[in-house]
């Protein structure tokens, strides 16, 4: 008796070792690097997307986000996810713009200057970033646009041609090609180093949202922004397409619902964002200021410069995006 029981309780521990492997073998683990603070609304809304994925699949699907460029710098996430060393991860998109021009699209100066044509150059940018992120082995989860951006600079300026000699940070083709425009000297620095750059006189100007001069607390060390709403650059939540076809259909559906979510979600924050960074820096400080009509009639002709350009390297696709973008 003493033997069969014996075997039966071996057996069972042998069952529940089996189901605990088994449990532990279904559960998938991604990795998310993005490139911002942990407390940008971005990455707040990433956290959010990974904590619904973990609760919709019963934590069969486990997303870690690495904020802050902890895991890959800025400008290495797109390969990092292409290649498969991250199964995920949010990008700039008009970081990438010189490796296809229509992921600079959102990046370009005055074309789409408010929240609602935002909306609509997304639209129709979209079925392109699909195509393309297809061809390079990846899939577009969702799409949030920064608030709009403005200049921030150490003095008052009246015109482009303040601007002239100034350090000017630049974190993307479109940003390097307003400093040569305008004059300005532009210094390639990302996200993460900004602080330092502007603490160490490395950067004396750029363009950005409120949402990123609060974060990098730039009010210690600029005192004036222009509210131009030159553009409203898109993080893109991209996936590698082996990774995700790796799932099954449950948590597929599952990571595109939360997405789609996110997507919503992220408008909103985006939105708000705007409004909270704003007040923000005003109360560190910080000169909101409204363009002159000479400032905008200078940054307008540069956003005309930029998207001839453009559209010469774009090609037949650019010409398109744009014709669909601007048609009544």
């Amino acid at each position: 008796m003493k033997r069969r029981l014996f075997a039966l309780s071996t057996s069972m521990a042998a069952i529940t070792l089996s189901l605990a492997a088994g449990s532990a073998f279904a559960q998938t683990k991604w990795d998310l690097p993005a490139a911002y603070p942990a407390t940008n609304f971005h990455s707040v809304n990433l956290q959010e997307f990974a904590n619904d994925v973990d609760k919709a699949t019963g934590g069969k699907l486990k997303i870690t986000v690495h904020a802050n460029g902890s895991l890959f710098k800025a400008p290495e996430i797109k390969r990092a996810v292409q290649g498969g060393q991250a199964q995920a991860g949010e990008i700039l998109l008009a970081n990438f713009q010189n490796e296809w021009q229509l992921f600079g699209a959102d990046g370009l100066p005055f074309l789409a200057d408010s929240y609602d044509e935002s909306a609509k150059l997304y639209k129709v940018q979209k079925p392109f970033l699909e195509k393309k992120l297809a061809e390079q082995g990846m899939a577009l989860l969702y799409a949030v646009p920064w608030p709009p951006q403005g200049i921030y600079v150490k003095k008052p300026i009246s015109s482009a041609a303040d601007l002239k000699g100034v350090k000017w940070r630049a974190y993307s083709p479109a940003t390097a090609r307003i400093a040569e425009l305008v004059g300005a000297q532009p210094v390639t620095v990302q996200a993460a180093e900004l602080s330092q750059a502007m603490a160490t006189g490395v950067v004396e100007s750029y363009m950005s949202s409120g949402s990123t001069g609060f974060d990098t607390k730039t009010y210690e060390h600029i005192k004036y922004w222009y509210d131009t709403q030159a553009w409203l650059p898109k993080n893109a939540v991209i996936v590698n397409k082996a990774a995700f076809d790796a799932l099954d259909g449950p948590t597929k559906q599952a990571v595109m619902k939360a997405a789609a979510d996110a997507e919503v979600r992220g408008i909103a924050a985006s939105k708000k964002t705007n409004t909270d960074s704003l007040d923000k820096l005003k109360a560190n400080g910080m000169n909101i200021v409204a363009p002159s009509a000479q400032l905008k009639a200078d940054m307008k002709k540069v956003g005309d410069v930029m998207l001839k350009e453009w559209l010469e390297k774009a090609g037949p696709e650019g010409k398109a995006l744009i014709d669909a973008y601007t048609k009544p």
